[in-house]
């Protein structure tokens, strides 16, 4: 079986909905996994944003806008009074729900449930229109199989449980559609999976059920070797290894989040990831599997909004501890690293979160010299950069000849080499990195 999953760009409109349909339409037996409707989720979270100041009436103003547009989406989308009818009385019985919570205490545990509402209502519109067409489709409740654990990761033996059970309850159903992102955690209450959101929700039932393919399915065919809304002539990247693709997608591939595909990589289970505009289009492969023929360097990401900071210390030469008290420090303040480069008189770090960063100066300002450098990006260029592949650091590196380069981090792993820029040569990089790279 395959697990198929539909972004909210994908399902953002009535006929949108009916060309996902049509394509998961080919008699073979699946999981569709589907997000909230392309603006919904943000729509939510500015209803929250009112409820938390106190204003229902600028909640209820916000619910009401929201539930004409879905009026029309129905309208839309349901060719039979049947079908209308029924998706409509849902959709009135949610908004109420979405109504009542303007007359009560409003707390982080209310503001999960409301997120959730996206999801749910995209799902019934499929279903219902699936059903419209004449296919036996089964909703499967993610609310009754998808939980974490009291450490907030998914519960992956309750959730392979509870799929299965589910599952078996209608094992000859030609389509199953479930919600991404939303689940339960371990105290029963409504929660979502964060962190790559519906995509995570995919790969978690893909690996369970050990699927054929995952499919992530999105408005871009797989991902590109370089940033196209920067770079001229982009082309999509055929395969990649799992670790590849994480480390693009953390260094600013947006198509995907860098966590969300781990279930899969552990179950050994390819991820393909496709193009709901062009079903045509081959998209990218991701696997445990290395790629035939010549290794290569395969793309190029960038990530914003960096900061860069420079300990220096005399006292550093010989100190074993040094950085033990440095790192220690930063996890004092749960503020991760990006990059790091050692010398024996100083240490350099990168931080993309600052929410801390005065606080984290000002106690490492005990252990030496400190300078901040802040609107930096991170280039990271990705590949086969195995030590014995020679030839791809210098190339990389002279592609970068004309940049400012502030750090450099290689040999961290078998598949990146960062270089540390300011944000205004970003765009000059990429293009020097395609041209040398991939032109």
């Amino acid at each position: 079986m395959k697990v198929l999953k539909f972004g909210g760009t994908s399902v953002g409109s009535a006929q949108r909905m009916k060309n996902v349909a049509a394509l998961i339409n080919d008699g073979t037996q699946k999981i569709v996994v589907l997000s909230a409707m392309s603006g919904t989720t943000n729509t939510l979270v500015e209803i929250t944003d009112y409820l938390y100041k106190k204003n229902p009436e600028g909640a209820n103003d916000v619910i009401n806008r929201l539930a004409a547009k879905y009026g029309q989406h129905v309208n839309e989308l349901y060719a039979t009074e049947e079908y209308r009818t029924k998706t409509q009385h849902f959709m009135r019985d949610q908004f109420s729900y979405l109504s009542s919570f303007t007359k009560d205490v409003f707390t982080p545990f209310e503001e999960k449930v409301i997120l959730a509402q996206g999801e749910l209502i995209s799902t019934n519109m499929m279903t219902n229109y699936l059903k419209e067409q004449g296919l036996d489709v089964v909703l499967l409740p993610a609310l009754e199989f998808m939980r974490t654990d009291k450490d907030g990761e998914p519960d992956l033996e309750y959730i392979k449980e509870k799929l299965l059970a589910q599952l078996a309850l209608h094992p000859n159903a030609d389509l199953y559609v479930t919600q991404g992102f939303i689940c339960r955690n371990a105290y029963g209450e409504v929660d979502n999976l964060q962190r790559g959101g519906s995509d995570y929700s995919a790969s978690l039932i893909g690996a369970v059920l050990q699927a054929e393919e995952i499919q992530i399915w999105t408005d871009i065919d797989g991902m590109h070797n370089n940033d196209p809304r920067i770079v001229d002539n982009t082309t999509p990247v055929r395969h990649l290894q799992f670790e590849e693709a994480a480390e693009l997608a953390y260094f600013g591939a947006k198509i995907l989040h860098p966590t969300c595909i781990q279930p899969a990589k552990f179950a050994n289970v390819p991820v393909r990831l496709l193009n709901t505009m062009d079903p045509s289009a081959e998209g990218t492969t991701i696997s445990n599997q290395a790629e035939c023929g010549a290794a290569h360097i395969k793309a190029v990401a960038a990530k914003d909004n960096i900061t860069a900071i420079k300990i220096k210390s005399g006292r550093m030469l010989l100190a074993y501890g040094f950085l033990r008290k440095v790192f220690e420090i930063f996890e004092s303040y749960q503020t991760s690293i990006d990059m790091i480069c050692t010398s024996e008189v100083g240490v350099s770090v990168t931080i993309d979160n600052t929410r801390h960063l005065n606080e984290i100066v000002a106690d490492l300002k005990q252990y030496g010299t400190v300078t901040v450098d802040n609107d930096m990006c991170i280039i990271c260029v990705v590949g086969d950069l195995e030590w014995e592949n020679v030839g791809f650091e210098a190339k990389a590196i002279d592609a970068m000849r004309d940049i400012p380069v502030r750090m450099i981090s290689y040999g961290g792993s078998n598949y990146n080499i960062s270089f540390l820029i300011k944000e205004l040569d970003k765009k000059r990089a990429l293009q020097s990195l395609s041209q040398f790279l991939f032109l």
